[in-house]
């Protein structure tokens, strides 16, 4: 039996792949199988997926035009068998060889639709760079049942909410049950996935442990520039997650999310500012963006 299948959307990362595949083939969690779908790389990603299938039989390759990580993320899905599913960056590396064993016996005992852990976020040259929190895990407590609500209420009341699937291990069958997939096309995708996620279980454990190294890279979406294409995908966000549920959960998380995209959009150029202020604001979404984010979006320079 497939304990757990870990994915791995891969697009342009040859220089970071065998650490990634060293510290996943490693694992004493021996029954895994590792889903790779190369978006379609133009470096040696490919090549590097291939060297590492033909020496293990638990690789899964599969390939395609860039489509994203959402639309990866989602070919891999359709051909996962494992009783649990680990969605990893292509980039990043497990804290040690018994993390996918630690977090399956742990989902195991709880019997949980998902267990959530922390991680680590370091830059490309080593240093330490938390450019998010990471470390939420001593908030709650172990061996607790939390409701999907209770848990997002209290992590955006600490500011502690962090929407990342690689701090995640998830139920396959509770994932088919919901119906839940990525929205293709857009970069912070992982918003819109871990928010109904986490809003449709009333059985989420959390396991205090580090045990993902997250490697935060120019490149990569967190590393990039802000752009109008940032806020426009946080838009789209806000719209499926009102389409989902229109509650005073959904409207907390608008408020948290859409005041800080807004504020930090003031980083975008003055020539794109127009077309998205009037989404938002046609959209009627100034409620929760504010006046402060608001006046900080056209003043600040």
């Amino acid at each position: 039996m497939i304990k757990v299948s870990v994915i791995l959307p891969i697009y342009n990362v040859a220089p970071y792949l065998d650490e990634t595949f060293t510290s996943v083939l490693s694992q004493s969690l021996r029954e895994i199988e590792v889903i790779a779908v190369d978006d379609g790389s133009t470096d040696n990603s490919g090549k590097i997926i291939r060297k590492y299938a033909e020496k293990d039989s638990r690789i899964l390759s599969f390939s395609q035009e860039n489509k994203g990580q959402s639309a990866a993320r989602n070919l891999a899905l359709q051909h996962a068998t494992g009783k649990y599913i680990y969605m990893m960056d292509s980039d990043d590396k497990l804290a040690d060889m018994d993390a996918l064993r630690k977090c399956y016996e742990y989902a195991e005992r709880c019997q949980a639709d998902f267990i959530f852990f922390d991680g680590d976020s370091f830059s490309k040259e080593g240093a330490l760079r938390i450019s998010w929190n990471t470390k939420r895990t001593h908030l709650v407590e172990e061996n607790t049942r939390y409701d999907g609500e209770q848990l997002l209420n209290l992590m955006l009341d600490t500011k502690a909410h962090n929407c990342v699937v690689w701090l995640l291990l998830i139920r396959r069958s509770y994932l088919e049950r919901i119906g839940l997939s990525f929205y293709e096309g857009i970069i912070h995708e992982d918003e819109l996935f871990t928010t109904i996620l986490t809003l449709q279980s009333d059985n989420i454990f959390c396991l205090r442990q580090s045990l993902v190294g997250h490697r935060v890279r120019d490149a990569s979406t967190m590393g990039i520039s802000y752009s109008r294409r940032n806020v426009d995908c946080y838009l789209t966000v806000a719209d499926e997650l009102l389409r989902f549920r229109q509650t005073p959960i959904i409207h907390k998380f608008l408020r948290y999310t859409l005041s800080k995209v807004f504020y930090t959009a003031h980083l975008i150029p003055i020539k794109d500012k127009p077309a998205v202020f009037w989404r938002a604001l046609r959209s009627g979404y100034m409620r929760y963006i504010g006046l402060k984010s608001a006046l900080v979006f056209w003043l600040k320079a």
